[in-house]
């Protein structure tokens, strides 16, 4: 890989600033989305979130630094200050890929390992696989897509598959539903909705390349790949369980 340096504390930073950015631009659809399917302050939380995770990207010093310095203040920020489930989660998320990401620049395999991390962290503490209708179900298909970038393909190409992926995820959701949550309560009422957590999540990972003002990029796009082959095991998990009752 050529250009190590750009993809240091100087991109990461960048990265989770467009992500503040995006949230901002996106907080009444998110709004809306958690009201049909969840407690209504989705959006809210993620945007107080970003603004702490903006905070404490001002308080670092300056000069270039590795790329987990960032992804660690975010995820200091998160998991320290914003309260609900989508503070720890999101802290979660950025922490693992903080750990991942070590004392040097940032890489393919380093984002594989660190989703692939989070999406454990996660399932370890809301106890949700996929197809339950949450964040998981933009999170782990992001984690197969990076854990099949070739070794050397750069950061943001290996970012770019992720948030493909992570979208189509989202879209599936509408039709799936909800075992976990307060959405699991509503049952029809959420039908046809995404899950505004998997939103997020692909929200996050589109953020890597740009600042995305709508969630079209996340709605309408049909060209992400599925979760795993069809017909065969999950190359993370094995086999699903066969569903609870309805």
């Amino acid at each position: 890989m050529t250009g190590t340096k750009a993809f240091d504390g100087v991109f990461t930073a960048g990265w989770m600033r467009r992500f503040a950015e995006a949230v901002a631009a996106t907080e009444e659809e998110l709004t809306r989305f958690d009201q049909a399917a969840g407690d209504g302050d989705f959006g809210v939380n993620l945007l107080t979130g970003v603004r702490c995770a903006l905070a404490a990207l001002d308080r670092l010093p300056p000069g270039r630094q590795a790329a987990a310095v960032p992804l660690g203040a975010a995820a200091g920020a998160f998991l320290d200050e914003v309260g609900g489930t989508s503070g720890p989660l999101f802290g979660l998320v950025l922490q693992e890929l903080a750990a991942a990401a070590g004392t040097g620049p940032l890489t393919g395999p380093a984002l594989a390992r660190g989703v692939t991390a989070a999406l454990e962290a996660v399932q370890r503490v809301g106890e949700a696989r996929p197809g339950d209708k949450t964040l998981v179900d933009a999170l782990h298909p992001a984690a197969l897509a990076l854990r099949g970038c070739a070794p050397g393909a750069r950061p943001d190409d290996c970012l770019a598959m992720a948030a493909a992926a992570a979208a189509g995820g989202v879209r599936r959701t509408r039709a799936l539903r909800a075992r976990r949550g307060r959405a699991s309560y509503l049952g029809e009422r959420a039908s046809g909705v995404p899950d505004p957590g998997a939103v997020g999540i692909a929200l996050l990972f589109a953020s890597a390349g740009g600042v995305p003002r709508t969630l079209d990029v996340v709605l309408l796009d049909d060209t992400a790949p599925t979760d795993a082959p069809a017909g065969g095991p999950d190359p993370l998990w094995g086999p699903e369980p066969a569903p609870a009752g309805p």
